[in-house]
């Protein structure tokens, strides 16, 4: 199991060997099946990390409450 760093790091230099342009078909084709893997792992990662953000809120007392995030307060 990737760590999101790793994932993204890798998935970073095959975009870069990809655009060089200087790769044969079969290999650019091999990089490319990695390149939609490694974007997965990062996109599940992100989806988790996402679940456990939660907002601090202060209620009308002045207390601080975590509430679960949500897109739309952003």
């Amino acid at each position: 199991e990737k760590k999101f760093e790793a994932a993204l790091a890798r998935l970073e230099e095959i975009v870069t060997e990809l655009e060089s342009g200087e790769l044969g078909l079969e290999q650019s084709l091999k990089l490319f099946e990695e390149g939609v893997k490694l974007a997965r792992v990062c996109n599940a990662r992100l989806e988790e990390a996402e679940r456990k953000v939660e907002v601090l809120l202060k209620d009308k007392n002045g207390k601080v409450i975590a509430k679960p995030f949500e897109e739309e307060e952003v």
